[in-house]
């Protein structure tokens, strides 16, 4: 199958929908298919072979965050190019409604088109403004997926209609394979301590852009103190983008010791990381829809506590599969924190809880499912040519 995949987002700043779409890709290249992914991209942006410049994007806020979109002249010629270009059998569009080459692509292509609803917002003033423009384009697809309840429910909400859910696609076996990293262990994971004497540590991971304030790094910072002065040894392990001296200004300098920024890190350090911490905590304030690095971290077998955000409930099994605390709580949080770093067997349950839930998020499951999605839409669709041309027949015989 020939299949044309539309990333909203610039390839070159790493995201939760990126990622997806990279590894769906990916998955399907394996199978055997053809896919050719359209994306923004700045000009000196290494791509896979399978990637598609769209040209340069620009930053536009969107979601509670900055999102690199692409949108204008230009972008549309380059949409209508890839698509005569591509043939495509289906069009997988991602974040149809986001102003970027989704949109574009909805009002350029024809053919079977399946759309994936990643975000999960409240309904908003200027949603509802934007239906009439958004409404002739949305109703070109086939088929819509929403990767949580949460961004079913938001579509819903939004812009009628509804969609199958079919969450985000993690590869579990490269994340449980990876190699801890001896520097980035505790004495809790190494074996040298029971982990309940009062100088006892342990090692927590964070993963997430700091200067973004809903991944919650202020939250965790927060809790540190606390979380120090009952595990004195205890160290917090950061990787991702922004500044170390903004994200540390709040807490006691003698504390700054405790605090190791790895700054953007690669997919195999972070399965490394994600196997070497004792917890991943994982404190997002709002507007996630799924909760990808919780797939992540239960993959490479961490004990994971969340904020009880509505979506991250739902990927932990609404706790059974790691633990939750109250949204933007930072006592309740350090609490927590404290608790599992000092219970091994409550660690040791969660990592088998997880191990055992992700299994639901490999994409040997989840690739399956979106596969079958394009297979049903481009059988509907050549079932509806042939019937047509049969019509046609009919009538230029005189048998209508």
């Amino acid at each position: 199958m020939k299949i044309g995949i539309v990333c909203p987002y610039s390839w070159d700043v790493p995201g939760g929908v990126q990622f997806h779409i990279r590894d769906l890709a990916e998955h399907l290249i394996g199978r055997g298919h053809e896919v050719s992914v359209l994306a923004p991209a700045d000009d000196d942006t290494p791509l896979p072979p399978y990637v598609v410049s769209a040209g340069r994007a620009v930053p536009v806020p969107y979601n509670g965050s900055v999102a690199r979109l692409n949108f204008g002249i230009l972008s549309a010629a380059r949409v209508r190019r890839w698509l005569h270009d591509g043939s495509f059998d289906v069009i997988h569009i991602h974040e149809p409604s986001s102003p970027s080459l989704g949109l574009l692509t909805c009002w350029a292509a024809q053919g079977p088109m399946v759309a994936t609803f990643h975000t999960s917002n409240p309904r908003s003033k200027a949603m509802i403004a934007a239906y009439a423009l958004l409404q002739h384009a949305l109703e070109k697809i086939s088929a819509r997926i929403a990767v949580s309840e949460y961004a079913r429910r938001t579509l819903v909400e939004h812009l009628g209609g509804d969609a199958v859910v079919i969450p985000n696609g993690v590869d579990v076996d490269f994340f449980a394979k990876a190699e801890p990293q001896a520097a980035w262990q505790s004495e809790l994971t190494r074996g040298t301590t029971a982990g309940d004497g009062p100088a006892a540590g342990g090692t927590i991971g964070f993963i997430g852009r700091i200067d973004e304030p809903r991944k919650g790094l202020p939250v965790l910072m927060r809790a540190l103190p606390k979380i120090l002065a009952e595990r004195p040894g205890t160290r917090l392990l950061v990787a991702g983008r922004g500044d170390r001296k903004e994200a540390l200004e709040n807490l006691p300098r003698q504390m700054h010791a405790r605090v190791e920024f790895l700054g953007m890190v690669s997919d195999e350090d972070k399965a490394r990381l994600l196997r070497s911490v004792d917890l991943y905590v994982a404190p997002n304030t709002g507007g996630e829809s799924f909760g990808i690095i919780l797939v992540e971290a239960m993959s490479a077998g961490a004990p994971v506590l969340a904020s009880d955000l509505d979506a991250f409930a739902q990927v932990l099994d609404h706790g059974q599969a790691g633990e939750l605390f109250a949204n933007e709580d930072a006592d309740a949080l350090a609490a927590a924190a404290v608790r599992l770093l000092g219970d091994e067997a409550r660690r040791a349950e969660l990592r088998r809880r997880g191990s055992a839930h992700v299994r639901r998020f490999d994409w040997s499951t989840v690739g399956a499912d979106i596969l079958a999605v394009y297979e049903t839409v481009a059988d509907g669709a050549a079932s509806v040519a042939a019937d047509e041309r049969t019509t046609g027949l009919r009538a230029r015989l005189g048998l209508d």
